[in-house]
């Protein structure tokens, strides 16, 4: 299956590392041609969980420049709001029957699919993994891709694209990708927004009692908005709704998992890049308001997100006292 990864971040990134290691017909495709070079020239490499695997060559380019070829199947991993942006042009280089794969959070792959109709199909990534610097990348956990159809249900070319993915990453299918959307908002609205703000991993911020409210707070407000939505989120790392009798048990779960993994995030602010903020906390908020379920804290971290991009304050582990505090002014 020929195939372009779109987006060379850390999780397309890793991915294609992967596949072009596996034999793979992979293309790359970059934001600007200084990165097409660079890539074409450094290669590839990722260590880490999943072992170590190298691509010495790659094929790699700026997006416009694949407009006279086709591909059958199209990983787009970049941005929320870049996906939103490039989709369009991506399905003109589908071949007939091609499938442009989206793995971005929240509802991007419904928008999409709204759009540009049944050529969309969804995907869910729990796979931690960072860029060292580019071509350089880490994978984090053992984590995997989920890919559905939209609509739900199971269908032969969720089947197929899982049976050419799983040669570079643990891919599996699911007939309710709706509900593996919401599970996976609910880990990045707590655990990946709330590790960004506080510049801190997982591991690091629930060792404090107002890490832990917090985290407590923007999951409980987000699983709420997702059942009052209709859907009934699925299980990723663990059970969507926290055991009453071994809630303690159930968040160690999530550490091991990601306790360790430097939110994507807080890389974005490093690096100055606008975040996915909105189609995240800022998602659920707008959603609870339509539904009428209180979202205060997702609201607020909506706000301070936009601040910290703004360069109004910095990430530091005082924004989350700052958050339990009100819609008060944020110190710097």
């Amino acid at each position: 299956m020929r195939t372009l990864i779109v987006g060379i971040g850390a999780l397309g990134g890793t991915i294609a590392t992967r596949a072009v290691s596996a034999g793979m017909p992979v293309w790359l495709a970059t934001r600007t041609g200084e990165s097409a070079r660079a890539l074409r020239a450094s290669g590839l490499r990722v260590s880490g969980v999943g072992g170590t695997a190298a691509a010495a060559s790659v094929q790699a380019a700026v997006v416009a420049d694949y407009r006279d070829q086709h591909f059958d199947l199209i990983l787009l991993a970049t941005k929320a709001h870049e996906a939103l942006e490039i989709a369009p042009f991506l399905s003109t280089l589908l071949t007939p029957g091609g499938t442009l794969l989206c793995i971005q959070n929240g509802g991007v792959s419904q928008i999409l699919s709204d759009r540009l109709g049944t050529l969309v199909l969804g995907g869910v990534s729990n796979l931690g993994a960072t860029m060292i610097e580019p071509g350089v990348y880490e994978q984090r956990n053992a984590g995997h891709l989920l890919i559905g159809e939209i609509a739900g249900g199971l269908s032969e070319r969720t089947t197929r694209v899982a049976e050419t993915l799983r040669r570079a990453i643990e891919t599996r299918v699911t007939p309710n990708l709706r509900g593996a959307v919401w599970a996976k908002l609910l880990l990045n609205c707590s655990v990946t927004t709330i590790g960004a703000v506080a510049a801190r991993t997982m591991r690091q911020y629930m060792t404090s009692s107002t890490g832990r409210e917090v985290f407590r707070k923007i999951y409980d407000e987000t699983l709420s908005v997702a059942l009052a939505s209709g859907t009934r989120p699925e299980r990723m790392i663990v059970e969507p709704i926290p055991p009453r009798d071994d809630y303690d048990g159930w968040i160690l779960q999530i550490i091991d998992s990601y306790g360790d993994v430097k939110p994507s995030m807080l890389q974005d602010f490093e690096r100055g890049r606008r975040t996915e903020i909105d189609f995240i906390n800022g998602y659920v908020a707008q959603l609870g308001r339509r539904l009428g379920v209180p979202v205060p804290m997702n609201a607020a971290m909506t706000e301070l997100v936009h601040r910290i991009e703004h360069g109004e304050v910095r990430p530091d582990p005082a924004r989350l006292d700052d958050l339990l505090a009100g819609p008060l002014p944020i110190s710097t």
